[in-house]
């Protein structure tokens, strides 16, 4: 125990520190260095000193100034103790040249100044950098609105712990990142480095000679320290910047002479796709129709909007134009795809017409126009109900047609004589049959009609309507028709129409059956004849 006391208490006496701050030593992690790469200030203090006696103003005038590390440690060699304060500070060259950082000083103790050598990027020898960045400007001439394809590829020699890959900045044009990161590797000068690959499309908005700059890479590393000591020891991590080329590119204007949209791709082309295993379409049942629109390296807020013009005897619903824009072996491919319900309202033959987009083909140097050719449609009504015979059609010889005339007479006398003796016996709120039975053929195409109103197909809704209608008067009632009879079935087919073809019905507007059937029963009842309300009147 008391040898034990003894040793703690001489181990304690030699480790107290026996003068004070005599010596300062600056170094930088590398010299020379490339311009916007970053380098290590490590400022080393052989005493115990607050973190703010470190004046390091005097470098804003050479250098872009990053984070500051301290840190202290306490080493123990033969009974003798060592303390130390090492700062490291993150710096980035503002120019090329001979720059130099100048001493430090702490208590009247000072460091010797350090000539830094700054050159160009591509001119510093791979092997003393840990990382770089290179830029690719896959496209150095592009028209006004031409997508350019701008490559960007990190090389990490050593470990990343964390960072940020700032994006490519021009001033008059449109960036954004096409795809995904790539992660890979590569062996540059015998060396081998991880790669990150990453590819930006620019789109300029204004003719001339643009400056692109180039990304900006910050973050830390591990990275390889010597092994007397400080904050780097064991693979510690170590904060680093770094920035690739700057760029020109030529940007050209439009075509003299250009009239309309103006499109600039490599290809362009149009597709259609229509029911091609129908012949004939019937009046008011929808023909579904999409129109898709294709440009390899595009994008798609360059694609313009299309227009499909129609007959007047064809309405059209279109729904919202889709968009987007995907990569397909290297090439981005801009999609603009409309589908729209064409409702025939006449029956006849009509022509679609023809869709003609035009666009600049940047490799022949020429306008080009992609298009889809007229089309020709025949619309047919549905089958109208079997005609009542007409009444010229009971003409008779003049010897045979008043022996039937007064035997019908007669039997109309005797009805009515028997209808009155019956109809005292009643009560008077006894109901009254319409006087305008429906066919057959009109009783179950209400019925039809009824099941569809019950559901929430729009576009059930309005063939049966059509067919119904059709049926109840014997002729053909096309939709517009229909909608002619009465305001409130205009009111419930408008309804319908634009909820199921609606171009900007996002889903929240939904068919109202039931307005379609009460219109329809309102109709009925206002167009029996007149007697049967007399009828009415006539029950005791």
């Amino acid at each position: 125990m008391v040898r034990n006391l003894i040793l703690g208490l001489t181990l304690f006496f030699f480790t107290l520190p026996g003068w004070a701050l005599n010596r300062i030593e600056a170094t930088v992690d590398k010299n020379p260095v490339g311009r916007d790469e970053s380098l290590v200030l490590t400022v080393i203090a052989d005493d115990e000193v607050e973190a703010n006696r470190l004046d390091t103003s005097a470098l804003l005038r050479n250098f872009l100034v990053g984070r500051t590390s301290v840190s202290r440690s306490t080493r123990i060699i033969n009974f003798n103790s060592e303390k130390e304060t090492r700062w490291q500070v993150l710096l980035t060259p503002r120019t090329t040249g001979t720059l130099t950082i100048p001493a430090f000083t702490i208590d009247g103790v000072s460091s010797a100044p350090i000539t830094v050598e700054v050159s160009e990027q591509d001119k510093v020898n791979r092997d003393a950098q840990y990382l770089y960045v290179e830029g690719e400007l896959l496209t150095p001439s592009v028209h006004v609105g031409q997508l350019a394809l701008y490559k960007v590829k990190l090389f990490l020699g050593l470990d990343l712990q964390r960072g940020e890959l700032s994006a490519p900045k021009m001033a008059g044009a449109q960036i954004k990142q096409l795809g995904e990161d790539k992660d890979g590797s590569d062996i540059v000068d015998g060396r081998r480095f991880r790669v990150i690959e990453r590819m930006y499309g620019i789109i300029p908005d204004k003719a001339g000679t643009l400056t692109l700059q180039a990304p900006v890479f910050e973050g830390d590393v591990l990275v390889p320290a010597p092994r007397n000591g400080g904050m780097f020891n064991f693979n510690e991590s170590r904060p680093m910047r770094t920035a690739g080329k700057d760029a020109a590119i030529e940007v050209l204007d439009k075509p003299e002479g250009w009239q309309g949209h103006w499109l600039v791709a490599n290809l362009v082309a149009l597709k259609d796709e229509f029911p091609s295993d129908i012949e004939e379409f019937t009046v008011g049942t929808p023909i579904t129709r999409s129109i898709t629109l294709l440009a390899s390296n595009a994008d798609e807020t360059s694609l313009p909007s299309l227009n499909l013009p129609l007959p007047a005897e064809l309405k059209s619903y279109p729904e919202k134009p889709e968009t987007k824009s995907f990569l397909r072996e290297g090439q981005l491919v801009a999609q603009l795809r409309l589908t729209q319900a064409i409702v025939p309202t006449e029956v006849g033959t009509f022509e679609l017409p023809a869709i003609e987009v035009p666009w600049w083909n940047p490799h022949l140097k020429r306008r080009e126009i992609a298009t889809i050719p007229s089309r020709t449609i025949r619309v047919t009504g549905p089958a109208p109900a079997a005609p009542l015979p007409a009444a010229t059609e009971a003409a008779a010889p003049a010897a045979t047609y008043w022996p039937w005339l007064t035997a019908f007479l007669a039997l109309g006398w005797l009805a009515t004589a028997l209808g009155w003796t019956m109809s005292a016996k009643r009560t008077s709120q006894q109901p009254v049959a319409s006087i305008e039975p429906q066919s057959q053929d009109a009783t179950e195409l209400r019925q039809q009609l009824a099941r569809a109103c019950q559901g929430s197909d729009g576009s059930a809704m309005l063939s049966a309507a059509a067919d119904y209608l059709s049926a109840r008067y014997g002729t053909n009632i096309t939709l517009d028709k229909a909608s002619a009879l009465s305001e409130p079935l205009g009111k419930a087919l408008g309804q319908i129409q634009r909820a199921r073809f609606g171009q900007h019905n996002a889903g929240n507007e939904v068919p109202d059956g039931g307005a379609l059937m009460v219109a329809i029963e309102t109709l009925e009842r206002e167009n029996r004849p007149n007697s049967t309300a007399s009828l009415g009147s006539l029950n005791p």
